[in-house]
This record gives structure tokens, sequence and C-alpha cells, in this order.
């Protein structure tokens, strides 16, 4: 029996993919086109330019098999896996982001707030530092145990009577302060060569990536984030609050947690391959939401949201002080402040309009 039309609320699609029908609300949905859209022309656009001057022609006839050896160099190993893991890393934080913040239905309710990230940083750091292992396969080790562990002690004590957002939060919080002194101590302890690859692998960079860490990336992220947007429908009643949610007989507990598993494996896979990166989780739910208009925290526009958010970042820390670059966690560093001004600007203006 087919749905009727009338039932479709006013600026959504129905969608049917097989026997399941998913009311996709229409601005996301452009919005998200847009922002992907964006997001791959601007990462094109860093692998076609850079501080190693190439023509278009020769870009062209790397990918075709031509060109010198620097050329192919440069092109191949170099800035596609930058610009590749630059959009992948800011999916999964975005993606991340939206997920935390429906559960908790609080907009600072990101994996770096609530001490996931936090978390996969000690992983990585203990490797590095303790274990002495400075490939890149240990320390993606090293940060998913990291985050996942933290995950497990957040939610063990969010899970006391009963796992609210707010109990989520301030578990959260509490985690990452201790954790965030761990790693200063750590890092303090350590010999200089040690320490200063610690210090900058902590800042978050995509300076040195490499094949390497692309493939673990690129598996985790197509298996993540469709079962994030699978998940979308259960995020989107849970924000409606908690007697909603079991008025129309949601499992809180379970769609907690099966949801929350997803958003820190994204987070962790992301810390893995560049290091933490501050506040992209935080702010790319927001501005989507912002952008589309959307009742809800849209997980297809804040996945694109994060990777059009992290490769412009990325070409800031490319091409600002050229040719030195930065570490990629600064720049996002500096807009996730601009963009808790931001925050904080809109929110007073809501409320005095209210």
């Amino acid at each position: 029996m087919r749905t009727s039309t009338r039932f479709i609320p006013r600026g959504y699609w129905l969608l049917t993919v097989g026997r399941a029908t998913i009311l996709v609300h229409r601005r996301s949905g452009i919005v998200a086109l847009l922002l992907l859209l964006g997001a791959v022309a601007v990462a094109g656009f860093t692998v076609a330019t850079g501080t190693y001057q190439l023509s278009a022609d020769n870009v062209l006839q790397v990918f075709f098999g031509g060109g010198s050896q620097l050329d192919q160099f440069i092109v191949l190993d170099q800035r596609v896996p930058r610009a590749i893991a630059a959009l992948l890393v800011g999916a999964a934080l975005g993606a991340s982001g939206s997920i935390f913040q429906s559960v908790s239905r609080n907009p600072l309710g990101s994996p770096d707030i609530v001490g996931f990230t936090t978390g996969a940083a000690t992983g990585g750091l203990l490797v590095i530092l303790l274990a002495g292992a400075n490939s890149a396969a240990s320390i993606m080790a090293g940060t998913l145990i990291g985050g996942l562990v933290t995950a497990a002690v957040v939610l063990l004590f969010a899970l006391r009577r009963f796992m609210s957002g707010d109990r989520i939060i301030l578990a959260g919080v509490a985690i990452a302060a201790m954790l965030a002194a761990v790693n200063d101590y750590l890092i303090s302890r350590a010999s200089i060569e040690n320490a200063e690859t610690a210090k900058s692998w902590q800042y978050g960079s995509l300076n040195a990536i490499s094949w390497g860490p692309i493939i673990p990336l690129v598996c985790v992220v197509a298996l993540a984030i469709p079962a994030a947007l699978i998940a979308s429908r259960a995020l989107r009643i849970m924000e409606l609050g908690e007697d909603t949610a079991f008025g129309v007989g949601v499992n809180l507990k379970r769609a907690r947690l099966g949801t929350m598993a997803v958003g820190v494996l994204l987070a962790a896979i992301a810390v893995a391959t560049a290091g933490p990166i501050g506040f992209l989780a935080l702010a790319a739910p927001q501005l989507a939401r912002k952008l589309s208009g959307a009742p809800g925290i849209s997980v297809a526009a804040s996945t694109t949201m994060g990777a059009m958010v992290l490769v412009l970042a990325d070409l800031l820390a490319q091409r600002l002080l050229a040719p030195f670059q930065i570490p990629v966690g600064l720049v996002t560093g500096a807009l996730g402040g601009a963009y808790l001004l931001w925050l904080l600007t809109f929110a007073r203006s809501s409320q005095s309009s209210s």
C-alpha cells in the first residue's frame, strides 16, 4: 500500500529505498549536496595548486600516468592523500558531532567537549611517549583504543540511574579535564625529541599524511557514516525529548549506546588519522543547522559541512605562511573561537527577540 503524498510534511521529500520510506528535509538535502560539491571543488583546487607550481595540463598528465617522477610524487603521494584525508576526517568529525549533539540535546555535546577526542589523544601519546612507537599503525591503534576506553568510562558514570544527555556531558567534561592533565604530564616527562613529536601530533595536522592511514580511514568512514545516516530517524526522535521518545516506542538506552558507538568510532578514526582537531565536531552541526533551517540536526548536512570546513581550514594552513605549513588544528582552533563568539551572540539575539 503506497503512502499518499498528502501525508508528506511540507518541505520534505519522501524517498523509498526497498520497503523502507525515508523523509528527507528538502533544504537540508540541497545544502548537503551543495556543501559536498563545494568541498570536492576546494579539495581539487588544493591538489592542482601549491608551492610547487604545476599547470592544469601537468596535473592531468599525472593522473593519466604521465609527467615527471617529481610531479607524480607531489600530486599522487602528497597532495591527493592530503585532500582525501581532509574530506574524510572532516566528514567523520561532522557526523560524530551531529550524533553527540542530538543525543545530548545540547550544542556543546561534541566529542572534543565530552572527552572522547582527549581520550583518543591520550592513547596516541601513550604509544608515542611510553611505547616509543612512531609508526602510523601504532598511533592509530593507540588512539582507537584510547577513544573507546574513554567512551566506556564516560558511559559507566552516565549510566547510573539513567543515561541522560546532561549526565553524559558532565561526565565527559570531568573525564576530559583529567585526561588533559595526564596528557600534559606525559609530555613534560618525555625527552625533548619525543615531546616535540607528541606536541606536533597533538596540534592536529595533515602535513605528513600518506596513503597508509587513508585505507583504514576509508573503511571506517564507509561503514560508520551510512550507519549514522540510518540512525538519523532515532536521533531526530531523541531531540524531541525523553518523554516523546518513550511515547513512540524508542528504547532510549539502546538507541543512545548504538549511536554513540558510531560517533566514538568516527571521532577516534579522525584523531588516529590527523591527530586531535578541535572545534570542528562542535561547530559543523550547528553551522549546517543554521544554513539548512532544519528543525533538528541533519546528519547528512553536518557531515558535508565538516568536510567543507576542514578542506578550507587545510587550504588556509597550507597557504597562510607558505612555504611554511602550519597544523590545521591551529586554524580550526582559531575558527572555533570565532564560532563560540558567534554562538553566544546568536543565542543572546534569539533570547532578546523572544
